[in-house]
This record gives C-alpha cells, sequence and structure tokens, in this order.
C-alpha cells in the first residue's frame, strides 16, 4: 500500500504553533477520479500567512481540526485521468502539507517548466508567491519611480529580498529593515538595497530615527511585511502624499493585533494606506512568472531559499519565519 504522510492540524494555537498543534498521520494514497490526476509533491511553500489560516478565516477558510495544513505545492504527476495533463508533468498549485494530492479542473495547479529554473523550488520562491507577490507590488501596487524613497519591512525574506532588486531597476531609492547585523549586510551586499535598518534592539522612537538617517529626504513609498513598532516607524517618516502598501503582519500572527499608533500621519502627510493580495492579480500571474523567470535568467536578480528536508521537520521549520532564524525564502523538501 502506497502510503501518503500529511501534516494535520491538532489544534488550534495559542500565540506561537507549538509541536503538539500538530500530528502526523499516515493514510492510504488517495484515488483519483474522472478528470483528476495524483501529485507528488517534492516542495512545499513555507509562508508566514500559514499561521492565519490556523485559527482564523483570512481570504482563505481557516483549517479545519484534524485537516491537513494547506500550502503552495511543486510537485510531478504520477497518475492521471485528466486528458489535458500527462504523468510525469511538473504543476504548481495550492494544495496542503502532504506527500500526494489530488489535481482537479479549475483547481489552482498549473503545469510548470522546470527546465526553464535552477530547481523546481524556484516555483515556490523567485517565480513562486513570493517572486510574484514582489513583482506585482512594485510593477501594480507602489510603481516607484526615480527619485522617490521607498522603505521595506522583512526586506531579508523571501518578499523584501526581490522587492528591492525590482525597485532599484525602475531608479529608485531603496531602504530595507532587518533583524541583525548579519540580514542588514546581506541587503546592501547581496540584495541591492542603499541602505539597511536594524530594528533589533530599538523601540518606535530608536527605530524611528534610525529610518530618519538612512531616509534623510524621508519616505515616499512603504512595504509593509511585519507591522507593529516597523509599520509605527515607517509612518513617523512619511512624506507628503506617501503611500503605504499593507502586505503582511507577520509581527501580529502569534499575538493580539498591535495595529498602528500612528495613523494621524495619513491625515497629517495626506498619505494613503492600503492592504494588498496577490490574489488581486491572479490574471496576469503567467505574465508576472514568465517576466520573474527571465530576470533570473538573464542573472539580473538574485535569490535565497532556505531549504528544510522531510515532512516530519514541517513544524520548525515553519517556526523559523517568526524567530527570525531562516535565511532566505523558507522552502521544505518532501523528497
Amino acid at each position: 500500500m502506497t502510503v501518503n504522510r500529511r501534516l494535520v492540524l491538532a489544534a488550534r494555537p495559542h500565540g506561537a504553533p507549538r509541536e503538539s498543534d500538530f500530528r502526523l498521520v499516515e493514510e492510504p494514497a488517495p484515488s483519483i477520479g474522472e478528470n483528476e490526476y495524483l501529485i507528488r509533491n517534492h516542495y512545499v511553500s513555507l509562508d508566514p500567512a500559514i499561521r492565519e489560516t490556523l485559527d482564523r478565516d483570512t481570504f482563505v477558510p481557516a483549517i479545519a481540526i484534524g485537516d491537513a495544513v494547506a500550502a503552495s505545492t511543486v510537485g510531478r504527476v504520477e497518475a492521471s485521468n485528466d486528458p489535458r495533463i500527462q504523468v510525469g508533468t511538473w504543476v504548481q498549485g495550492f494544495n496542503k502539507i502532504e506527500d500526494r494530492s489530488i489535481g482537479r479542473p479549475g483547481d489552482f495547479n498549473v503545469p510548470v517548466d522546470v527546465t526553464r529554473v535552477p530547481s523546481p523550488s524556484a516555483y515556490l520562491s523567485v517565480a513562486g508567491g513570493s517572486g510574484l507577490t514582489a513583482w506585482f507590488a512594485v510593477e501594480s501596487e507602489l510603481q516607484p519611480r526615480a527619485g522617490q524613497t521607498l522603505l521595506v519591512s522583512g526586506a531579508a525574506g523571501g518578499v523584501g529580498s526581490i522587492v528591492g532588486q525590482l525597485a532599484r531597476m525602475r531608479g529608485a531609492h531603496v531602504v530595507g529593515i532587518a533583524g541583525g547585523p548579519e540580514k542588514c549586510a546581506r541587503l546592501t551586499e547581496r540584495y541591492g538595497y542603499d541602505a539597511a535598518v536594524d530594528y533589533r534592539g530599538k523601540d518606535v522612537t530608536a527605530l524611528s530615527a534610525a529610518i530618519a538617517a538612512a531616509c534623510p529626504g524621508g519616505v515616499d513609498l512603504v512595504l509593509e511585511n511585519v507591522g507593529g513598532i516597523c509599520l509605527d516607524a515607517a509612518m513617523l517618516n512619511l512624506n507628503n502624499k506617501a503611500l503605504v502598501v499593507i502586505c503582511g503582519l507577520v509581527a501580529e500572527y502569534n499575538t493580539e493585533p498591535y495595529g498602528t499608533r500612528q495613523l494621524t500621519q495619513l491625515r497629517v502627510k495626506s498619505a494613503t494606506m492600503r492592504g494588498y493580495l496577490l490574489s488581486s492579480h491572479v490574471a496576469k500571474l503567467g505574465d508576472g512568472r514568465r517576466a520573474m523567470i527571465d530576470l533570473v535568467a538573464r542573472d539580473e536578480i538574485v535569490y535565497d531559499e532556505h531549504v528544510e528536508q522531510g515532512i516530519e521537520n514541517a513544524v520548525p521549520a515553519l517556526m523559523r519565519l517568526f524567530n527570525g532564524t531562516n535565511d532566505g525564502k523558507p522552502v521544505l523538501k518532501l523528497i
């Protein structure tokens, strides 16, 4: 019997998830029906948004107790009853943390060409959710231009590390916020940021002053990935008519919502704040993916993946997102 290992939710987390909130179960491999196909998942994307789905409805419903944790995956088709999808086809889609998933017509699985990327995992990083989130943040949401300053929090992460490079290509002055001297050095030495600000050990006042020193002309654009004091400190440095785009709030996912204590800055600076989801650009995802793959092929962009091995290591790998110990986009390699 072929076994399907699945990481299922055993309990709703209170604060940071713990090992006891999950169970690794073994079940028979699922059988496919008419027009369905069986995917052997090779890589799983570990993203901060997974934490939200463990105890609340967001842009997707909360995961039910006893169900496998949802995540983006890349895998190869093992069996197919869909005439459009041949055995051996690589597909990327929104499935679950499990060995095998079922693909169906109309779902989010799409065939991908793994010969165009260094590793199939690239379809979860630079050509996947993080890379595409960065692409549309820059090209559609922020649209930075020469003479503007863009401030990015979580700048050493899967999204932030790419946003900085894309914005520099458009001529913007780019400043990143990250945790610790090693990550800050990586921002300027590898990801092309003009300056880096270390948030560790700083309160809002000190962090605001550090941002002001790195952005002496103020901040025109903010891509917020962290929230909390990072967002407050950014708000204290806004220029007139600035734009703040909320891409993520990772600092709040394991705690009570912090929000912002500096909302008045939007009024004072006639600034705008709005949320951003990649799903708003679903009709153009193919175009964005091709653009990112082309940039990688021309060596015009760099990216890093933090790859952990084995489904049994899914939980500690996921927690790296919240304790800052990941070095690149977190990916779980199943086989």
